[in-house]
């Protein structure tokens, strides 16, 4: 299962300093479904191996949504440091997909990329305990060892928030340990460890890190600046192809499992049911109805760069958040755009 990825300035160094870094994009399973001629060619590379944070993305390439956008959309695997914001910054790649903590910290490495849509307002980022732990909210975090990758900026947000009695913390591992112990804590992804857990006899249960009111938009689909400035019409386009394909998602997620399941076969066709499952009220949130999937607000962007100020990964006035997004290219279901 997935682990948090190392800040990105440390991944733009690695990338400055090896020209010749790997290219997701010469690998054999890329997702492309066979089109008509004349369709605009664009990519989109994810931030790991494809599983159902991608859903959206997916369903909209094989239910032909993109095709009907006049898109000819190839679809690049990501993996473990998947280099997304670089790609998308040195337009080697027309899209990409990563979390709202990543285009800031990447924006303050000059890197001019914006998100375009967030399909999902609550963050699938949790604390996973044992339900015979007696711990029922992150507040009660005491007397255990938590895994996770300390470095992250959620879990520096959380360090700084809780008070963590008598908690060690230690690197992130697999399920078996979490398995082995009831005072062992572990980062998860609410649609993915929980359902390891739980298919191993384990107990569960899972504490939002958004609860705690670190809450970045996360599956972002993102472009660069110049992109949106020279073909606003492509862009709008694959933005609203997209959130079709993650509406078709949230209501019918099977066909597109299977076909997550052909590009990575170690994700079994019963936990990408159970992730799209679990990732049901993640679309929406108290302030954003389904009908405007796909929207984000400057107040969020606000909260999250202070946030990160708050924990030292940004300076005061480094990032300004408001030119990290755009809701331009997002329409509610009467037809008006979405207001910044």
């Amino acid at each position: 299962m997935r682990n948090s990825s190392k800040r990105f300035v440390i991944l733009l160094c690695c990338c400055v300093l090896s020209v010749g870094c790997t290219d997701e994009s010469d690998g054999d399973n890329q997702a492309e479904i066979p089109t008509a001629a004349g369709l605009e060619e664009v990519s989109l590379v994810l931030n790991w191996y494809p599983e159902t944070e991608h859903g959206g993305y997916y369903a909209a390439l094989i239910h032909g949504f993109y095709e009907e956008a006049g898109l000819k959309v190839t679809i690049i695997p990501g993996g473990p440091n998947a280099p997304v914001l670089q790609k998308v910054d040195r337009k080697t790649v027309t899209f990409g997909v990563t979390n709202a903590d990543r285009v800031l910290l990447g924006r303050a490495q000059e890197a001019d990329v914006v998100a375009v849509m967030s399909p999902l307002q609550v963050s699938p980022r949790c604390i996973m305990v044992h339900e015979s732990s007696g711990i029922e909210t992150l507040a009660d975090l005491r007397g255990v060892t938590l895994a996770m990758n300390s470095g992250a900026t959620w879990a520096q947000f959380l360090r700084k928030r809780l008070p963590l009695e008598n908690v060690r913390i230690v690197d992130n591992a697999s399920v078996a340990k979490f398995l082995d112990d009831e005072k062992y804590a572990q980062q998860a992804y609410v649609f993915s460890e929980p359902f390891v857990a739980k298919s191993k006899g384990g107990d569960p249960r899972s504490l939002m890190v958004s609860e705690l009111g670190f809450n970045p938009y996360t599956s972002l689909l993102i472009t660069h600046a110049d992109t949106i400035g020279k073909t606003p019409k492509m862009v709008r386009k694959m933005v609203e192809a997209s959130i079709r394909g993650w509406k078709k998602y949230r209501e019918s997620p099977g066909e597109t499992n299977k076909h997550i399941h052909q590009q990575n076969p170690e994700m079994e066709l019963d936990i990408l049911e159970f992730g799209a499952e679990a990732m049901t009220p993640l679309y929406t949130d108290d302030e954003t109805p389904l009908e405007r999937l796909g929207t984000m607000t400057a107040a969020r962007w606000k909260t999250l760069s202070d946030q990160l100020v708050e924990v030292d990964v940004l300076k005061p006035g480094e990032v300004d958040p408001q030119r990290a997004f755009t809701t331009q290219f997002i329409s509610a279901a009467d037809g008006t755009p979405d207001a910044e």
